[in-house]
């Protein structure tokens, strides 16, 4: 069973992470996780430029440094970049140590305030660190885009379920470049039609 929104009690248990924001209007909070990357990023720009929506992109900072360009005009376009590691590390698959060092590496060449762990997986003490100077960013719900054994249908149907402030996980990941294609702009004029625009996270 695929999870696609977090349980409302996931809020208390994990008070450090940002998991939606309250608004009074139909604004949505699009973000990208793993990216930049040729094969799909110039996509999702377009897409968003069509729109006329933000986006956050979560980036790993190993692409930020391949594709400098494409990094450029994401900044240009008005979205937000928040750091999703130097090189996408799983918090329990490494040491403290590494995954800290992961995190300083991002901050080094390029300034954020924004954080999501990747996987969405963060040790306490870890989390405790982080938040001092970033916000910390989860999601209220997971598009599940990466997961090619959940049909195109399925998550357009979830995303009906999609309410004012969530935080919608999807992803510039070059491994599910031609889903994406197909995928995302369903999604955007589904949102569209149910009078939602996006916003980056500030």
């Amino acid at each position: 069973m695929k999870v696609f929104k977090p349980p409302r009690f996931a809020k208390w248990i994990f008070p450090r992470y940002t998991w939606r924001f309250p608004v009074f209007d139909k604004r949505i909070f699009i973000t990208f996780d793993d990216g930049p990357h040729p094969d799909i990023t110039p996509f999702v720009l377009d897409l968003l430029k069509q729109y006329e929506w933000k986006a956050t992109f979560f980036c790993v900072g190993e692409n930020i440094q391949k594709f400098p360009e494409i990094t450029a005009r994401i900044l240009a376009e008005g979205h937000e970049i928040g750091n999703h590691t130097q090189k996408h590390n799983h918090a329990f698959k490494v040491s403290t140590k590494t995954y800290i060092n992961s995190f300083l590496a991002f901050e080094a060449h390029t300034s954020s305030k924004l954080f999501r762990p990747p996987y969405g997986r963060l040790k306490p003490s870890l989390a405790k660190h982080i938040a001092k100077t970033h916000r910390i960013v989860l999601w209220s719900w997971l598009s599940y885009d990466f997961d090619l054994t959940v049909s195109e249908q399925s998550i357009l149907s979830e995303a009906e379920r999609v309410l004012p402030g969530d935080v919608i996980v999807l992803h510039d990941n070059p491994k599910i470049a031609e889903r994406q294609k197909t995928l995302l702009p369903a999604l955007f004029q589904q949102w569209k039609t149910m009078g939602f625009t996006s916003k980056q996270i500030k």
